[in-house]
């Protein structure tokens, strides 16, 4: 009995020294939040085009809701510059499509993001080198990382890895060092994800991943996540899952829990024209074009909003779930 006893206090501190050793995968950063304890963010994806495409009007629009926000960082939400990424980490295109592009004062914060599959496309590492802070201090990419600002905690979550095709696309190259092979990458990340979320005494939670999860737009839904990250997301009452990839403006809610799917996806080309049909009671917005994404959290509300190139407000909600606005 005492045998049995002791192998049993052995296993269990087995497996809690494993459950740190994973926690411990996903780097973490701590963001100070405003004196009253709020935090504003401005979400962006799929915008690194050298200021073309509108990515500049968007830009300047950005500088002016993030000034009269007094945004603390920016998300982004991958396909950080195309077509292929980076060459290395001296490609002009970096200045060329971000330094250069957000100039605004309010957006000279602290930029979280991460790669989407065309980043993917070009030297992978190249975004997630120490050396492109040195050149703008600003820029913090990497694979996956959680960031705790208050009573928030963002996951930012690698999703390309998870896609299967890309594995197998002829007329694309990929950048997969670091990631292969491609099932053990995808099932130790699964689990950190997992481990954190449940490690997490924040009030909201925010997942942000490149890719789509739910939406009607051209990419449609990603089913490997619907299959293998949205179960963990929903076992641990995550409030907010935002990504790019297709490029517009969405908002989902789920009929089943409180996880709201919104896409920011609109930094730069838009207007693809393909909108899928979708349940009316769930699709709070969808906007077809270039613009971004606004968001502010306090200790009870939390407010999303949607703004086009012109900097009009398309669609407010907030976590009553109460829309003042929406335009489609």
């Amino acid at each position: 009995m005492g045998m049995i006893k002791s192998l049993a206090v052995h296993l269990l501190l087995y497996m809690v020294a494993m459950t740190v050793m994973v926690a411990a995968d996903l780097r973490r950063f701590k963001y100070p939040v405003k004196a009253d304890g709020s935090l504003s963010f401005l979400a962006i994806g799929d915008w690194g085009r050298r200021g073309l495409y509108n990515q500049s009007n968007v830009a300047y629009q950005m500088g002016k809701v993030g000034e009269k926000m007094d945004v603390d960082f920016i998300v982004s939400t991958g396909d950080n510059f195309y077509d292929s990424g980076l060459i290395d980490e001296h490609d002009p295109a970096f200045f060329d499509s971000f330094t250069n592009v957000y100039t605004a004062p309010s957006l000279q914060k602290q930029w979280y993001s991460v790669l989407g599959n065309h980043d993917y496309r070009g030297n992978a590492l190249a975004q997630l080198s120490p050396e492109l802070r040195q050149r703008d201090n600003r820029w913090l990419c990497m694979r996956s990382f959680i960031v705790n600002a208050g009573n928030v905690d963002f996951f930012f979550v690698d999703t390309t890895p998870f896609h299967g095709k890309y594995f197998s696309e002829t007329d694309q190259e990929y950048d997969w060092r670091g990631v292969l092979p491609r099932e053990d990458y995808v099932s130790e990340l699964l689990k950190d994800v997992d481990v954190t979320l449940k490690e997490s005494s924040a009030k909201w939670k925010v997942v942000v991943g490149h890719h789509t999860i739910y939406s009607a737009g051209v990419h449609g839904n990603t089913e490997e996540l619907v299959d293998k990250l949205l179960p963990i997301l929903l076992e641990n009452d995550v409030n907010l899952y935002i990504n790019g990839h297709d490029h517009c403006l969405e908002h989902i809610s789920s009929s089943t829990s409180q996880l709201q799917f919104l896409t920011s996806g609109g930094g730069s080309k838009a207007w693809r024209g393909d909108i899928n049909p979708w349940n009316l009671d769930e699709m709070k917005f969808y906007y077809d074009g270039q613009g971004f994404m606004a968001a502010e959290i306090t200790e009870n509300d939390l407010v999303v909003s949607f703004y086009d190139v012109f900097g009009n407000m398309l669609h407010n909600w907030s976590n009553s779930g109460n829309s003042r606005r929406s335009a489609w």
